[in-house]
């Protein structure tokens, strides 16, 4: 048995459907549906359960003895998000709280890190950092803080070699896109968020840049397609003695300006790009550069291809945006 928490989100649903076709299971799904169409993201998958967070600690001790991992990606994830302590009660405490249990009960733990803990990047992208390196990490806002806090945490138990699950395996996610983000809202990718706009013949809007050495449409990240992802954390499952804090990229930085072009490339239309002020909220919280370094990943034996900006928006696009049903 599976536990995925936050399994009915965007990058959990993606990790749902992937045990599922690996024929790896039983799987349960913890997970808030709320009133809207987040339900939908799990509506074609065979579960075990789905049961609320509040309810996890009770179901984990009734089963311990079945359940083969616990893959963690429940998390507030807005970037912008301004009330600290529920941060803290979400994305640290209960992180915790389950990196204890597994050490506990002997289950493999795998949970989401972030590429926010890089901050602006300064002083790189690289994931091979002890606990002096990762003290040098200067996230820009409360969720990328919250991700670095709990990569401190652990390292930190490795260090004073205090007990840890047999497997342990957290996860920097850069820039993910792909499908099942319908319910994110301003934290959509910005190809889910501009489509209905290109359909109707709106200009694909980028933040220009407030900074002089980018371009408008300059800014960098490493784009990363969800089935990428779970590629990555299925062969984790499979490798059981891997364990590492390690970046989930692809090893390339794309701009905005070819993510788009990408995106009308996919839609069969021709570029149409306007640039719009960054929002004040935004200024001096975003990140302008990201490239994950994958060596380590590579190091560990996974020998997994990313699909480039180009390849993922045309799958993105062809089987799922375009559909009357994008779900996966």
């Amino acid at each position: 048995m599976y536990i995925v928490t936050g399994g009915a989100g965007f990058i959990g649903s993606n990790i749902v459907a992937g045990l599922e076709q690996a024929g790896m299971g039983p799987i349960v799904v913890c997970d808030w549906l709320g009133t809207e169409m987040k339900w939908r993201n799990i509506s074609k998958r065979k579960l075990f359960d789905v049961i609320a967070p509040e309810q996890l600690a009770d179901f984990l001790n009734s089963h311990a003895g079945e359940i083969s991992g616990v893959i963690h990606m429940g998390a507030i994830s807005s970037t912008t998000h301004r009330d600290a302590d529920e941060i803290v009660s979400n994305n640290i405490r209960l992180s915790l709280d389950l990196w204890t249990w597994c050490t506990r009960a002997r289950v493999p733990f795998i949970y989401a890190s972030s590429a926010a803990t890089y901050g602006d990047g300064n002083e790189s992208f690289d994931d091979r950092r002890n606990a002096d390196g990762l003290s040098s990490l200067n996230p820009l806002n409360a969720y990328g803080w919250s991700k670095h806090m709990v990569d401190r945490r652990i390292q930190d138990d490795l260090d004073a070699g205090r007990p840890h699950p047999p497997q342990w395996v957290g996860l920097k996610f850069f820039n993910v896109y792909g499908p099942n983000e319908f319910h994110k809202g301003d934290m959509m990718s910005v190809p889910c968020k501009r489509y209905p706009e290109l359909k109707s013949g709106e200009p694909f809007r980028l933040f220009a840049s407030d900074r002089p050495e980018y371009e408008d449409g300059g800014q960098r990240r490493d784009f990363v397609y969800v089935k990428d992802c779970v590629e990555v954390i299925l062969w984790a499952l499979k490798n059981p003695s891997v364990s590492g804090l390690f970046n989930c990229g692809t090893g390339r930085a794309t701009s905005f300006r070819e993510l788009a072009e990408a995106t009308y490339s996919a839609m069969g239309l021709p570029s149409n790009i306007e640039y719009i002020p960054m929002p004040e909220q935004l200024k001096g919280k975003y990140q302008y550069f990201t490239q994950a370094e994958m060596g380590k990943l590579r190091d560990a034996g996974y020998n997994g291809q990313f699909r480039t900006v180009e390849q993922g928006m045309q799958d993105y696009v062809a089987n799922h945006l375009s559909k009357e049903d994008p779900f996966l």
